[in-house]
């Protein structure tokens, strides 16, 4: 496992905790011991290093420049690739960073898949994340058992690239739930209708998205709710939406 954010950190103990040995390595290596402790896992210096000694590679990474920077950087991951290593990235990324890096691959002679995931932390804590695989069926097929540790559902979207596309079209749609949802919100609580009771409205009708479910504590007790996607990481999404579109 490369990469123990938020994401990432859930995806290890969901992966370890199905009896798999892991490898950590994360920028910050105080992220990778911590969670090495609870794993009994052991922790490495560099991507190339976890690649080298790995036969399948999850990556849960921010952004473009992290990606490039793993998978194509001095002691990255192409560094340390076998012929027989697979590598997955769960990352949300452009397509075309997503075609740079399986081409670096290729020639090393690895697999890479894009992976990109659906859900959040309580989502993968949970195994029912939605995960979107581009590339090869038979390596799907190949690192499905470790897929199926975090997700309930893991959908062949067709080549590499497909997926990083399917996961911004996904975000575009989740933003754009959000922001109506905070719109509805508002709208009923200012005409006098209590919180609780427009929620349970919303919830109970056709609008009552999975994502409405599983908000529901953060829209209605927003003061005690643990931040689950930072605004960094949105407006990343949304120029990477952008951009697509625009492509």
């Amino acid at each position: 496992m490369v990469g123990l954010g938020r994401m990432g950190t859930a995806m290890a103990h969901r992966i370890g905790g199905a009896g798999y040995p892991l490898v950590l390595w994360n920028r910050d290596r105080s992220k990778a011991e911590s969670a090495a402790t609870s794993l009994d896992a052991e922790v490495v210096s560099t991507p190339a290093q976890a690649a080298q000694i790995s036969d399948v590679v999850v990556t849960s990474l921010a952004d473009d420049r992290a990606v490039l920077d793993v998978y194509l950087g001095a002691e990255g991951i192409v560094q340390g690739l076998s012929n027989e290593t697979i590598c997955v990235d769960t990352s949300t990324v452009a397509p075309g960073t997503v075609l740079e890096v399986g081409a670096a691959i290729d020639v090393a002679g690895g697999t890479f898949l894009d992976c990109p995931v659906s859900g959040s932390v309580s989502t993968v804590e949970a195994g029912a994340l939605t995960i979107m695989a581009g590339g090869d069926a038979t390596s799907i097929d190949v690192v499905s058992p470790i897929l199926e540790t975090m997700a309930t559902s893991v959908i062949h979207v067709g080549d590499r690239g497909n997926g990083a596309a399917c996961k911004l079209a996904v975000n575009g749609l989740v933003h754009g739930l959000n922001i109506a949802l905070s719109e509805a919100v508002v709208l009923a609580e200012r005409a006098g209708v209590p919180r609780e009771v427009a929620y349970e409205v919303f919830s109970s009708g056709a609008g009552g998205a999975p994502f409405v479910q599983y908000k529901r504590e953060a829209y209605q007790h927003p003061e005690e709710a643990v931040v689950a996607f930072s605004l960094d990481l949105v407006a990343k999404d949304l120029e990477l939406i952008t951009q697509l579109g625009r492509d």
